[in-house]
């Protein structure tokens, strides 16, 4: 985690007790958003307002830090706001749309932002009032501070493969990371040579609308054989499943030093000379 004092989740009853307060924008990241609102919340589509780009061979890169700044500026949120973000809570895919986000805020140096434990669906479940519309805020500056120790490149990742010893691990389902199946996002399928697979799925329960306990995170990444050191790096297709594992293993866990690659297999396949892992 990079500040203590921020809780990188909070729950319903804490998000309630807060709504009024001046400093917390609800920032709600559905796509799309369905049943309502939390009261006083912005809403910005995941999908379509500019959180991701293309770069290269890279479906889900992360944008330039001013284009960040003006999306942000844009929707009212001031370097002095703590910005909670709102997925749906569907799943732990879904719960991608807050974590890909709250890892973007991190990564341009904003450390005051938290992740709605369970979503929109768990606050519908704890009673919490909703609106009908999305509130507007008047837009504002937003300074970027950005930091690069969150992110692997695909430089990176390539010195990684190389040397050995950098625990690398591919958030895809198991039929992926196989090449049994494969992203339309992918050229072609297999991973990364040296992963190890952890498929998401189990890191966030639906049904209790939370996502699991730092030692329910450090026991599967230990079953995977994911090794907890050395600077992970984490990666699905598009760098939107990895952002809820790196959130597990470096938010929630606590582990020092986890780094996403946002480009993921998008970037890594797009190159025919680089080299592919498959079962059998």
């Amino acid at each position: 985690m990079t500040d203590s004092s921020i809780s990188p989740l909070v729950d319903a009853s804490w998000l309630k007790s807060r709504l009024d307060s001046p400093g917390i924008v609800v920032l709600d990241v559905r796509t799309p958003p369905a049943g309502g609102f939390v009261p006083r919340s912005v809403h910005s589509d995941y999908a379509t307002a500019g959180w991701r780009t293309v770069v290269g061979g890279g479906a889900g890169m992360l944008p330039e830090p001013g284009v960040l700044a003006g999306l942000i500026g844009g929707l009212g949120i001031g370097n002095g706001d703590h910005v909670v973000l709102v997925a749906a809570g569907a799943n732990a895919s879904d719960m991608g749309n807050a974590t890909r986000v709250y890892w973007t805020f991190k990564m341009l140096g904003h450390d005051a932002v938290s992740v709605l434990d369970g979503g929109f669906a768990a606050w519908v479940a704890a009673g919490g009032p909703v609106t009908p519309e999305p509130a507007v805020r008047k837009p504002t500056g937003f300074a970027t501070h950005p930091r690069a120790g969150l992110r692997a490149t695909v430089e990176d990742v390539e010195a990684a493969v190389k040397a050995g010893g950098t625990p690398l691990h591919d958030a895809r389902s198991a039929e992926q990371f196989a090449g049994k199946a494969k992203s339309p996002q992918a050229r072609a399928p297999g991973t990364i040579p040296g992963a190890v697979n952890l498929d998401i799925a189990p890191l966030f329960s639906a049904a209790e609308h939370r996502f699991a306990t730092p030692d329910a995170v450090k026991a599967m990444a230990d079953q995977a054989g994911l090794p907890l050191r050395d600077q992970p790096i984490t990666f699905c297709n598009t760098g939107h499943l990895a952002s809820v594992s790196w959130f597990a293993l470096s938010e929630i866990a606590g582990i020092p030093g986890v780094r996403l690659y946002d480009g993921s297999m998008s970037e890594w396949s797009a190159d025919p000379e680089r080299p592919l892992q498959t079962e059998g």
